[in-house]
C-alpha cells in the first residue's frame, strides 16, 4: 500500500455507476464522509438503457425524477417477437398487478448515470473520476484502499466500503468470492443506430421489443433523440463460431432475426459494435468485513427484463441503509447486514427461475398467448415491471403461472426434448472452473 498519508472517510464507494451513485446520494444527505472513485469521467458510454416501472419511486426519492424525465422516452410496455411461427404479444405495464406502477423510460445510460453520480456531488459527496481502484486491505477497524489517479497513487482509508464496480467486481475478483453460473450461459453484442422504425403511436413507440431467434434473443430499444439500442443475447458455441470481425458477424446476427429485420432497413450503425464473452455470475456473499457488494459487483443475470439499474439502485440504497445503523448503532450491525444481504439477493433469486427460461419453447407459448386465471398475467406483468420488491401480493400466482410452465412443457415433449438437447451442447462449450 502506498506510504502517502491516506484519505479518511466514513464510506468509500468504488464505482459511479447507479449502484455506487444511489449509496453515495443516500449516505451524503445524511451527512455522512462518503468519497466515490470512478474510473472513467462521466458522461461515458453504457448499456442498459431500458428502466423499469420499479425505478420511479427511486428517482423520486433520489430527488432526480424530473431531470430523469426531461431525458427519457417514455415506455409503457414491452413486445415479444417470435418468428417460428411468426407471433406478436404486447404487455402494458398498467394493466399489471400494481396499477401505480404504468410506465418506465428508454435513457442514454451515459445522461441517466450523470445525473446519478451529479446529484450525490450536489448532497455532499466527494467524487473523484478518472480515479482507479488498484489494491485493497482490511485492517481490524478500517479498510484501505489504493488507487491510481491522474498518474499517481492515492490512498484512502474508510470505515466500510461499497463495491459498485459492476462486472469489473473488484472485491470478488480479488477475495474469489465470483462463481460463475451454470445454469446460464450467455454472450452478448450490442450497439446503436440511426434511421431505425419507430411505431407512430406514442403509447407505442417507447416499448421494448424482445425478438426470439435461432441463436438467442434481440433486443431493439427507442431513445429519445431518435437513436436506437440494438443488441443480440447468442449461446457461447454461436459466439464461437465468429470468423469475421465483431462489426460483419454482428450485423449478421441480426439479420438472422427475421422480425427485426424490417425496423433496421435503412439504419446505420453511430457507434462501434461492442461484444462481452459468457458473463452469467453471482458472488458467495453479498457482504464481509467492512465490505458491501451492490449490483453487477455482487450479481449478473441476463439483461432479457431490464433489471441491471433497478437491481442496482436498490442494492446501493439499501446499502446505504445498513451502512448508517453500522455507524450510527454498531450493535444492531449484523441484523443490518442480513436484511441488505436478503434485499440483494432477493432481485436474482425471483428474476433468475423466468429468466434462465426465456429461451424455452413452453415459455414462448405462454408469453405470446397469455392469459389470466388466478390474475397470473398481472402479477407476470408486475415481474415486468420489477415489483418484486415492495408488498404487491404477486407470489401464489407466480407460482401458479409455474405450474401452468410445467404443465405445458409435458404437453409438448419433443421440442421441449429437442430444445434440452440443444441448451446441453451449447454450454458444452463454456468450461466451468
Amino acid at each position: 500500500m502506498s506510504a502517502a498519508a491516506p484519505e479518511r472517510c466514513d464510506v468509500l464507494i468504488v464505482g459511479g455507476g447507479p449502484g455506487g451513485s444511489s449509496a453515495a446520494a443516500s449516505l451524503a444527505a445524511r451527512g455522512r464522509r462518503v468519497v466515490l472513485l470512478e474510473k472513467a469521467h462521466h458522461p461515458r458510454f453504457h448499456i442498459g438503457e431500458s428502466l423499469l416501472p420499479a425505478n420511479l419511486p427511486l428517482l423520486e426519492q433520489l430527488g432526480v425524477a424530473e431531470q430523469i424525465r426531461a431525458i427519457g422516452l417514455p415506455k409503457f410496455g414491452a413486445e415479444f417477437h417470435a418468428t417460428a411461427p411468426t407471433r406478436t404479444q404486447r404487455f402494458a405495464f398498467a394493466d399489471g398487478w400494481n396499477k401505480a406502477l404504468p410506465l418506465a423510460y428508454q435513457v442514454r445510460r451515459s445522461e441517466f448515470d450523470a445525473i446519478l453520480i451529479r446529484r450525490a456531488a450536489a448532497l455532499g459527496a466527494t467524487v473523484i473520476e478518472e480515479c482507479r481502484a488498484r489494491e485493497v486491505q482490511f485492517e481490524t477497524d478500517t479498510v484501505r484502499v489504493q488507487a491510481e489517479h491522474g498518474g499517481t497513487l492515492r490512498s484512502f482509508e474508510a470505515r466500510y466500503l461499497i463495491d459498485a464496480s459492476g462486472r469489473d467486481t473488484f472485491l470478488a475478483s480479488r477475495l474469489g468470492t465470483k462463481q460463475r453460473s451454470r445454469a446460464h450461459e450467455s454472450c452478448s453484442m450490442y450497439a446503436h443506430f440511426s434511421g431505425a422504425w419507430r411505431d407512430p403511436d406514442c403509447a407505442r413507440c417507447g416499448d421494448i421489443a424482445l425478438f426470439w431467434f435461432e441463436q438467442g434473443w434481440c433486443w431493439f430499444i427507442p431513445l429519445a433523440d431518435g437513436t436506437t439500442s440494438v443488441g443480440a443475447v447468442v449461446w457461447p458455441e454461436y459466439m464461437k463460431s465468429r470468423r469475421e470481425d465483431v462489426r460483419e458477424f454482428f450485423l449478421a446476427t441480426l439479420a438472422c432475426c427475421p422480425a427485426l429485420t424490417p425496423r433496421l432497413a435503412g439504419a446505420e450503425l453511430t457507434t462501434e459494435v461492442q461484444a462481452t464473452g459468457s458473463y452469467s455470475y453471482q458472488c458467495a456473499q453479498a457482504h464481509g468485513a467492512r465490505y458491501l457488494l451492490v449490483g453487477d459487483a455482487y450479481s449478473f443475470i441476463d439483461p432479457v427484463f431490464s433489471s441491471g439499474v433497478l437491481f442496482a439502485m436498490v442494492g446501493g440504497l439499501a446499502a446505504a441503509d445498513a451502512l448508517e445503523v453500522c455507524l450510527s448503532a454498531p450493535r444492531r450491525a449484523g441484523a443490518a447486514l442480513r436484511r441488505f444481504a436478503r434485499t440483494v439477493r432477493r432481485g436474482p433469486k425471483r428474476f433468475e427461475w423466468f429468466i434462465y427460461r426465456m429461451t424455452h419453447p413452453a415459455m414462448q407459448a405462454l408469453l405470446l398467448a397469455p392469459k389470466n386465471p388466478l390474475r397470473m398475467r398481472e402479477a407476470l406483468l408486475s415481474l415486468l415491471a420489477g415489483d418484486i420488491f415492495a408488498d404487491t401480493p404477486i407470489w401464489p400466482s407466480l407460482r401458479a403461472f409455474q405450474g401452468v410452465f410445467l404443465l405445458t412443457a409435458l404437453g409438448m415433449p419433443r421440442r421441449c426434448w429437442a430444445a434440452r438437447a440443444r441448451r446441453v451442447r451449447r454450454l458444452a462449450v463454456v468450461p466451468h472452473g
